[in-house]
């Protein structure tokens, strides 16, 4: 039996799904990981599950973050956003925690 080599698997991972999921908001275009680091789960699930604002800077990182945030959007406009990344690449967020989806 062969070694299982990480970052092969992972690159044929980052191959079939991207490294990257895109979103536009107001014609402006936004990027989210097609897969978090250990580091950004940990952030996540310190978050209260309630802290939006937490999660969505933890996800799309300080510039874009600041970008997304002037723009006026609900509640119901985030849900649907991270409704559609976890569907498109597998990831469930949610509970002030992220998680593979199986």
């Amino acid at each position: 039996m062969g070694r299982y080599n990480v970052n092969a698997v992972r690159a044929q991972r980052l191959e079939a799904v991207g490294g990257t999921w895109e979103f536009e908001l107001d014609g402006e275009p936004f990027t989210l990981p097609t897969e978090l680091s250990t580091r950004t789960v940990r952030t996540l699930t310190e978050l209260d599950p309630t802290d939006l604002d937490g999660l969505l800077a933890a996800l799309l990182g300080e510039e874009q973050f600041t970008r997304f945030s002037g723009h006026a959007t609900s509640v119901q406009d985030v849900q649907a956003l991270l409704e559609a990344y976890g569907r498109d690449t597998g990831m469930s967020l949610g509970e002030g925690s992220a998680s593979t989806g199986s």
